[in-house]
């Protein structure tokens, strides 16, 4: 299985890239994707141009690359509503841009993240830069934002296939019982 993290952010988001047999990870590509070419375009646009290259940029790398499956960060809420919104709309871009080339997608936090390859939720990107270089036996310390994307491609390589099983376990039923007037479903 190839994987395909993805790290979003409207400056950089970073990607990696890893090859995953059983409990053997391989290291095969990582990096960062920058949008500050976007701010100098007048007739594109700070944002919609920023959008386009994360959007065409992935799908490079997943042209090239050729992941059979992704994971990408769940976006936080920040202290500042405005910053949220901007990064989900960099997390959109990059979502569809791994969904119109088929890819599937699975979504981890960053606790989900630390936890899994650092062992605790609030390791700070230092600690996962240097778990990442262990776990993947890389030469050298990989960037921040590229290493968060390899810790989501490391998360789901080892989590990912049991999640798919309980899904497969179990199935969602519709809840019913805070129904208001029958308009209410989750």
């Amino acid at each position: 299985m190839r994987i395909l993290g993805i790290d979003p952010g409207l400056q950089t988001t970073g990607f990696g890239i890893l090859d995953a047999e059983g409990a053997r990870l391989s290291y095969v590509a990582s990096g960062t994707i920058r949008t500050s070419r976007a701010a100098n375009r007048a007739e594109q646009g700070d944002l919609p141009g920023r959008l386009k290259i994360i959007f065409d940029s992935i799908g490079e790398v997943v042209e090239r690359w050729k992941p059979t499956t992704s994971a990408v960060e769940i976006v936080f809420v920040n202290v500042n509503p405005q910053s949220t919104l901007l990064l989900g709309q960099a997390r959109g871009a990059a979502l569809t841009a791994l969904v119109a080339r088929g890819l599937p997608v699975q979504e981890y936090t960053a606790l989900q993240m630390k936890k899994a390859v650092v062992g605790h939720g609030h390791a700070r990107k230092e600690q996962v830069q240097l778990m990442v270089q262990r776990l993947l036996q890389l030469p050298g310390l990989p960037g921040k934002d590229a290493s968060d994307a390899l810790g989501l491609a490391i998360t789901h390589a080892h989590a990912g296939s049991s999640f798919a099983a309980m899904a497969q376990g179990a199935t969602l039923q519709r809840r019913t019982h805070a129904l208001y007037k029958g308009g209410r479903t989750y």
